[in-house]
């Protein structure tokens, strides 16, 4: 734990000060991908904590809510929140500048051990390379996994109608960037892809026995509706 409250530490400093250019995060972004790492740790993952953000947009105020759960049991450990202010705009492909910080400051909060964090957003399937899930796993040095409604980057086929059926998302150069995943029999599916110190392999198998009759896995389905009524209280 020591070693985690010194790195929340450091990166709180390190988001104390003026935010950077669009120009500047740009390349903060293509630095921080080059740190992705692309394959699991040996410890094996037996807690995971699903997150979610709302904005306050007349306060400019984000809301982060996070949930931590025994896995695969996803039996509910503890749940933590934070207020934070927006000091870095919306920006197409910049979520993470934007929302990482209080996720990171939200992480801090939790008592207990977290060995992987779902995020509500995408990993390694954006233009870059690296998306809000990429971005918090990186500078957190922890598991992440990004499972998104929609698709931000690339192309797949359409998955088989059943669950746990998927397909493969290929970049422009067609390179394997995530998965289409049906976590439900005849609902759309969701898109998968690494954020940190996993596979894809295993980011899909997650994202899948987390899957409990709904399309959106457990861990972010119950982080949106606590955020939610966070956000009612915190906006008004």
């Amino acid at each position: 734990m020591q070693h985690k409250n010194n790195l929340i530490e450091d990166l709180e400093v390190l988001y104390s000060g003026e935010p950077p250019s669009i120009k500047e995060a740009f390349r903060i972004q293509k630095e921080l991908s080059l740190k992705v790492v692309k394959t699991p740790g040996a410890r094996r993952v037996s807690t995971i904590a699903g997150v979610d953000i709302a904005i306050c947009v007349k306060e400019k105020k984000l809301v982060c809510g996070m949930i931590l759960f025994s896995y695969p049991e996803l039996e509910e450990i503890e749940r933590v929140w934070t207020v934070s202010d927006e000091v870095f705009p919306y920006v197409p492909g910049l979520l993470g500048f934007r929302e990482a910080p209080c996720v990171i400051r939200t992480f801090g909060e939790l008592r207990e051990r977290c060995d992987m964090i779902m995020i509500d957003g995408h990993g390694l399937a954006h233009p870059r390379g690296f998306g809000l899930a990429c971005h918090v796993g990186v500078l957190l040095d922890v598991p992440a996994i990004g499972v998104a409604k929609k698709c931000l980057y690339g192309g797949f086929s359409e998955p088989g109608l059943k669950k746990g059926e998927r397909e493969l998302i290929r970049g422009k150069d067609r390179e394997v960037v995530g998965a289409a995943l049906r976590t439900r029999e005849g609902v759309k599916p969701v898109f998968v892809s690494i954020g940190n110190r996993t596979d894809l392999y295993t980011a899909v198998v997650v994202a899948l026995e987390c899957s409990r009759g709904f399309r959106v896995p457990e861990p972010t389905r119950l982080a949106d509706k606590y955020v939610a009524s966070l956000k009612k209280d915190v906006c008004g």
